[in-house]
């Protein structure tokens, strides 16, 4: 006799590589162990989820939650209840902290500090800088690396890799898939009279389109010319998708749902500097160019990019003020609202969200509901009416850009290797995240 499950959910609309359809789920020891009508199964625990979807737990490759070093923004702990009561069960964390994230003790110093303690699963990506190029292929194999990551624009430190014998080095040197953010340094520093003081909008004029696609143009001749996996980060610009969509063998595209969602002029006009971003939000054109690459299968995958600052720092006059704002907590509730409004389909956010995470970085038993597979599980309620709001932030900054907007399809619940971490809005106490495991490490 089989042992009994330790949790039966029953009833739910099960969106999967199968397709959408009514399915139990049985989960013991932290894994799926069987999916189908379930009704006579012995159970430890019983979940009734009539009416609900459940989705792969959305892995978000893209997120600063600032430890060390940085933590009155963010810290590892509160970086992860934003994730997990936004139906994110799983994230990849930036190296921009201090002291970086660099080398092999500082990337064990991260995963020390988040084991057990942070709510969701959690991987760190360790920065490609000009001196640490000889020991990447080591770096990109340890316990809780997601790869490389690489700033060709403005950045921390010396993250910095703004000259492109220094890049094609790195390029040369992978072994995994590593991400860029592809803005053109040198062009950024001959534009920089074109910041207005007190005028955010001209965020983008100043880190114009070129400076992207010179990045990006830069970035895939490197990797057609090594044969090596880049994946480009934030995507903001027309330009862009219009070279990458013939340029996708060894480059992957990544998109965010503020680029989705926001335009220029009316947003700065509406947020100021709360929606300054690197690379910033630009106007419909380039919005409306990202949509139809989303549809024609460009785009891989959503990040979140959440970046938050304090108030206080926001609220400086640009250009002194900080680019960079929350988003893992609204990116389920953000993008069910476009597939609410027929922009996508929900089987394409899972694709973008759970499958394609997994595809490209090689992810051991997550972005999949199938058995065997880790009991990673994102429930939403798609006729759900919310008002994001501020106030339910978890973020230690505590704000949004999208305080006041109206959303239809909300993140109910959210499991982590079987544990019920969020449901109906109450996060458990405690943490007990793990590193993601990859296929190539």
């Amino acid at each position: 006799m089989s042992a009994p499950l330790d949790l039966l959910i029953t009833g739910a609309t099960v969106v999967n590589h199968d397709g959408e359809g009514v399915r139990d789920i049985g989960i013991r020891d932290g894994r799926i162990v069987a999916l189908g009508a379930l009704a006579s199964a012995k159970t430890l625990d019983t979940l009734d989820a009539r009416g609900l979807h459940i989705l792969p737990g959305v892995i978000d490759t893209q997120v600063h939650f600032r430890e060390p070093g940085l933590t009155h923004k963010e810290d590892l702990e509160t970086g992860s209840r934003a994730a997990v009561a936004g139906g994110v069960t799983a994230v990849f964390e930036m190296p921009n902290t201090a002291p970086l994230t660099t080398c092999a003790a500082t990337l064990a110093a991260k995963v020390g500090a988040a084991r057990h303690r942070m709510l969701c699963d959690f991987a760190f990506f360790v920065g490609g800088t000009r001196e640490n190029i000889d020991r990447i292929p080591e770096l990109e194999r340890l316990e809780g690396s997601a790869g490389i990551k690489v700033f060709m624009g403005s950045s921390t430190g010396n993250l910095l890799v703004d000259d492109p014998p220094s890049l094609e080095k790195i390029v040369a040197k992978l072994s995994r898939r590593a991400s860029f953010h592809a803005e053109d340094e040198d062009r950024l520093k001959s534009r920089i009279h074109l910041r207005v003081p007190g005028d955010p909008s001209s965020h983008p004029v100043w880190r114009d389109e070129e400076a992207a696609l010179m990045a990006t143009k830069r970035l895939v001749a490197f990797a057609e010319k090594y044969r090596r996996r880049v994946h480009v980060l934030h995507i903001s610009t027309a330009e862009e998708m219009d070279f990458l969509e013939h340029h996708k063998e060894w480059a992957s595209v990544e998109v965010t749902p503020h680029h989705l969602t926001l335009a220029a002029p009316e947003c700065y006009e509406r947020l100021g500097t709360y929606v300054q971003m690197n690379p910033p939000v630009r106007d419909a054109r380039h919005r409306d160019r990202i949509w139809k690459a989303l549809a024609d299968g460009v785009v891989d995958v959503l990040g979140s990019d959440h970046a938050p600052h304090t108030r206080e720092e926001k609220d400086h006059a640009y250009p002194g003020s900080h680019s960079g704002m929350t988003g893992v907590q609204t990116l389920v509730p953000i993008m069910l609202d476009h597939v609410n409004a027929g922009r996508l389909s929900l089987q394409r956010f899972v694709d973008l969200t759970s499958h394609g995470p997994q595809r490209l970085f090689g992810i051991r038993g997550k972005g999949r509901l199938a058995v065997g597979w880790d009991a990673d599980l994102t429930v939403v309620d798609l006729r759900r009416r919310e008002t994001i709001r501020d106030s339910w932030i978890e973020s230690r900054v505590g704000w949004t850009p999208y305080d006041g907007k109206e959303v239809t399809g909300w993140p109910v619940g959210t499991f982590v290797r079987g544990r019920r971490v969020m449901w109906q809005g109450e996060l458990v106490k405690s943490g007990f995240g793990e590193p993601v495991r990859f296929y190539d490490v």
